[in-house]
């Protein structure tokens, strides 16, 4: 069963990009510019594409947030997890990945992944079980990020940071609690592995049991946890900032 995807930047991302096959696309009648230039993409792949009233391009997407743009795609595909290594392995770069426990919500879920490709990570392992789908919501956050970063799932994540350990790959918990190291002091260069928890709870037992280490994001304010996406977004990038 084919996908929409919607918006006018996650659209042309995916017109642009190397992920999934379009099909085609649906844009609203009397288009402006920006519309304009998607609509030439898509002739430009000999794609079909069908003018709708902005009602009609509603109704399909049950919502008006479209910006008058919406792609229909081959269904999603994870990315196998030896796929994930051989890029890496190819790369000539030290291994750079995420792991995300149980993040469920999607507009979090699209966020981080577009952090995470902006980053450069070779890649965003996530869990069969307890883990948003991808929606067309998270792929109008991620704002064409799935079309470069690939996506893997695995069944079991502990079983998959042992597989990780075993290839020399460091992988650090983010954490909140006090015996958790500063990220600013940590050494966060070679192979790593950030592992994020969900919004609610974070990290789950077993898996911070099977991390090397566990990283805290210092907080100077009165609130005691930052959203999801924006703690990945710093440690991403603080992983950046030290080199990688």
């Amino acid at each position: 069963m084919a996908d929409l995807v919607y918006g006018i930047n996650p659209v042309r991302e995916a017109l642009q990009g190397r992920g999934r096959k379009p099909l085609e696309l649906f844009v609203q009648k009397d288009s402006g510019r920006r519309l304009r230039e998607l609509i030439g993409l898509a002739k430009d792949q000999s794609l079909n594409v069908t003018l709708l009233p902005r009602l009609e391009l509603d109704r399909m997407v049950n919502h008006s947030h479209h910006q008058g743009a919406l792609l229909k795609l081959t269904p999603f595909e994870y990315s196998d997890f030896r796929v994930l290594i051989d890029r890496w392995q190819q790369s000539g770069r030290s291994a750079f990945f995420l792991m995300l426990d149980g993040v469920t919500d999607p507009q979090n879920f699209g966020a981080i992944l577009r952090s995470a490709e902006v980053a450069g990570c070779h890649g965003v392992i996530v869990a069969k079980d307890r883990s948003c789908p991808v929606t067309p919501v998270v792929e109008k956050t991620a704002a064409g990020a799935l079309s470069y970063l690939p996506l893997c799932q695995v069944v079991n994540l502990s079983r998959t940071i042992d597989d990780l350990k075993q290839l020399n790959i460091w992988c650090y918990g983010l954490a909140g609690e006090d015996m958790a190291e500063d990220i600013f002091a940590a050494q966060l260069t070679g192979d790593i592995v950030l592992v994020v928890g969900s919004e609610g709870k974070g990290l789950r037992p077993n898996i911070r049991k099977h991390c090397d280490g566990l990283l805290a994001i210092p907080m100077k304010g009165q609130v005691a946890s930052l959203n999801a996406s924006v703690a990945t977004g710093i440690a991403l990038f603080e992983v950046v900032r030290q080199g990688q």
